[in-house]
C-alpha cells in the first residue's frame, strides 16, 4: 500500500539536532496518522506516494518542525505558588493560580527551567523550540486508517508525541506532546 491520506504508516527513526546530538530514536516501529495530527507537515510531505522500506533523511528547520523560539513565553514567578519537590524539567498546563506575569497564555505547557529559593523560571516554548533537526526515518509498515483513527485525526498512543503538531498552545484541535 502507498501512503496516501487518511491512513496509517509505521515508523522508526533517528532524531539529532544539527551538531549531531542524538534526541531520540525509535528502534521499534510505532504507528503514525497521516493526514491528521501526528506529523509534522514536511514529513508527511516526504513519505506522501511512498511504502513499506522507504528510508529518508529530513533537514528541519525550526519552522518545519516546532517552531522558533519566542522569548516572550519565559517568565519567573514567585516560589511560593508552587508545591514542594518541583524541580528543572517538570511541566505544567498554564501558569499557577496567583501569578503575576501579565499577558502569558493560560493554554500553554510551562515547563520549569531554573528554580530559585525566590522564584521559579518557566518557558512555555516546547524544548525544541529553536532547533534545527535532522530526522533519519524508515517506513515500516502502511495500513488502512480506521474510522475512529480518522474521526481523531490521530492514532492513539503515547508515542505520536515528538514528531507530532507539537504546538506551543494547547487549543480543542491541537495537543502538546
Amino acid at each position: 500500500m502507498r501512503i496516501s491520506e487518511p491512513c496509517v504508516v509505521s515508523l522508526t527513526w533517528r532524531l539529532e539536532d544539527a551538531q549531531g546530538q542524538l534526541i531520540d530514536e525509535l528502534v521499534e516501529p510505532v504507528e503514525f496518522f497521516y493526514g491528521g495530527d501526528d506529523l509534522f507537515a514536511k514529513v508527511e510531505e516526504v513519505i506522501n506516494g511512498e511504502g513499506a522500506g522507504f528510508e529518508a533523511t529530513l533537514h528541519l528547520e525550526p519552522e518545519h518542525a516546532f517552531g522558533e523560539y519566542h522569548a516572550e513565553l519565559v517568565c519567573f514567578e514567585e516560589r511560593r505558588l508552587f508545591p514542594d519537590g518541583i524541580a528543572p524539567g517538570m511541566q505544567f498546563e498554564g501558569l499557577p493560580e496567583g501569578s503575576q506575569t501579565p499577558d502569558m497564555p493560560s493554554a500553554v505547557i510551562y515547563t520549569i527551567t531554573e528554580v530559585y529559593d525566590s522564584h521559579v523560571v518557566l518557558d512555555g516554548n516546547h524544548p525544541l523550540a529553536g532547533v534545527a533537526l535532522v530526522l533519519q526515518l524508515q517506513v515500516t509498515d502502511v495500513r488502512e486508517a480506521d474510522e475512529e483513527e480518522i474521526l481523531r485525526r490521530s492514532v492513539d498512543n503515547d508515542a505520536t508525541g515528538l514528531l507530532s503538531l507539537a504546538p506551543v498552545m494547547a487549543t480543542d484541535n491541537q495537543t502538546m506532546h
